[in-house]
C-alpha cells in the first residue's frame, strides 16, 4: 500500500482548508472501498500531518488535530496541500519547516497535489519555478506578482506536470480528487466516485467562473493609464498603435511593459474587458446576443462568439442560459 499525506497548514487554515481535508479523506475512503470490492487491495493509507499538534479554526467552530508531525514522516508517496491563507499573508518558522519538508519529499520521489490557494505553498517552496500551474482565479494577480518565474494558467482547472498537480479555485478540488483517483486507481473507480459524490468528470476549465478585474497592483503608471483608457472605450474598436504613440513609446516596448504588468497583451486585455462586460449583460438583462455584442464594440457575430468562447469556454448563448434563467430564449 502507498501513503498519502494530507497537509494541515495550522494557523493559515480557513473554512476551505477543512472542506479540502475532509473531502480528500472521504473520496479516498470510497475509492479504497470500491477498489477492494473489485477484488483488488486497498491502494492508499491516508493520514493528516502538520507542523502543529492542534489548532482551532473560526473561533473554535472547528478544531483540527493532525495525526502526525511532518518531521516524523520520512517517506510518503503522495502529498496533498489543501487550500489555505497564502504565504504572502502569513510568515513563520512553521512555514519554512513545511517548505523544506516538501522540497525533501519531492526530491525523494513523492508526488504533490495542491488545491486552490495551496499553489502558493508549492511556489514558495520553489517547486513550480519554470513550470505551469493553476490556482483560484481571484488569486491570479497576486500570484503572478509574487512568482514571476511560474507560468500561471489561470483558465485551467487542473495542471499535471512532473509529478506535481494543481487545480483552480474553491470546491473544484473535488475535480482534482477525481482526477487523482483515475491517475492512481483506474478509470472505473473514478467514474464510481464521481457518481457517488456527484462530481462532473473531465471538467478542465474554470474560465466560465472567473471575474476579470484586471491586474492593477503592478505600479506601472503608464500601464495603469492605458488600462483605464481601454476600460473607458468599451464600444470602440481600439488602435493599440495609436494608444502606444499617445504615451510616446514604440508598439513593441509598449506591449512588453503591458504584458509584464498585467499578464496580457493590450489586445487580450481589451478583449477580456469587453467580454467581462458582455458576461454581466448576459447575466442580468434580457438583451439579445447581438445587442450585447454591439454594446461591447463588436460588429462581427463570428468574431464575438470566437473571442467569448476562447475566454469563457462556452458560447454567449450557453453562458446566458446557464447564468440567466429569466432571459428570453432565442
Amino acid at each position: 500500500m502507498k501513503n498519502v499525506t494530507i497537509i494541515f497548514p495550522g494557523e493559515r487554515s480557513n473554512h476551505s482548508t477543512i472542506a479540502c481535508i475532509t473531502g480528500a479523506f472521504e473520496i479516498f475512503d470510497v475509492a479504497n472501498s470500491y477498489y477492494k470490492r473489485t477484488g483488488k487491495e486497498e491502494l492508499f493509507i491516508v493520514q493528516l500531518a502538520g507542523t502543529t499538534t492542534r489548532e482551532e479554526i473560526s473561533g473554535g467552530i472547528f478544531t483540527v488535530q493532525p495525526q502526525a508531525h511532518i518531521s516524523s514522516i520520512t517517506k510518503t508517496d503522495l502529498i496533498i496541500i489543501p487550500s489555505s491563507i497564502p504565504f504572502y499573508q502569513k510568515e513563520g518558522k512553521e512555514n519554512e519547516m513545511l517548505l523544506e519538508w516538501l522540497r525533501q519529499q519531492y526530491k525523494a520521489g513523492a508526488d504533490i497535489a495542491s488545491m486552490c490557494s495551496g499553489t502558493f505553498t508549492l511556489a514558495s517552496a520553489g517547486l513550480l519555478d519554470g513550470r505551469s500551474c493553476s490556482t483560484h482565479w481571484a488569486h491570479a494577480d497576486a500570484f503572478r506578482q509574487q512568482f514571476p518565474n511560474v507560468s500561471l494558467m489561470a483558465d485551467q482547472l487542473i495542471t499535471d506536470e512532473n509529478r506535481i498537480y494543481t487545480n483552480g479555485g474553491a470546491y473544484s478540488f473535488l475535480n482534482l480528487m477525481i482526477y487523482l483517483v483515475e491517475k492512481y486507481y483506474d478509470r472505473q473507480t473514478a467514474i464510481y466516485c464521481s457518481k457517488i459524490f456527484q462530481i462532473e468528470m473531465d471538467r478542465n476549465r474554470q474560465s466560465s467562473f472567473a471575474i476579470f478585474t484586471g491586474q492593477k497592483l503592478h505600479g506601472d503608471e503608464m500601464v495603469e493609464q492605458a488600462q483605464s483608457f481601454i476600460e473607458s472605450k468599451l464600444q470602440e474598436k481600439l488602435s493599440i498603435e495609436e494608444l502606444s504613440s499617445s504615451f510616446s513609446i514604440g508598439r513593441r516596448n509598449f506591449d512588453r511593459r503591458f504584458i509584464k504588468a498585467t499578464g496580457n497583451t493590450p489586445i487580450e486585455y481589451a478583449q477580456r474587458v469587453k467580454i467581462e462586460s458582455a458576461k454581466k449583460a448576459l447575466e442580468t438583462s434580457r438583451k439579445t446576443i447581438n445587442e450585447v455584442m454591439y454594446e461591447v464594440g463588436y460588429l462581427d457575430v463570428k468574431a464575438f462568439r470566437e473571442v467569448f468562447r476562447k475566454i469563457t469556454g462556452m458560447s454567449p448563448l450557453e453562458y446566458r442560459n446557464r447564468y440567466n434563467k429569466d432571459a428570453l430564449k432565442y
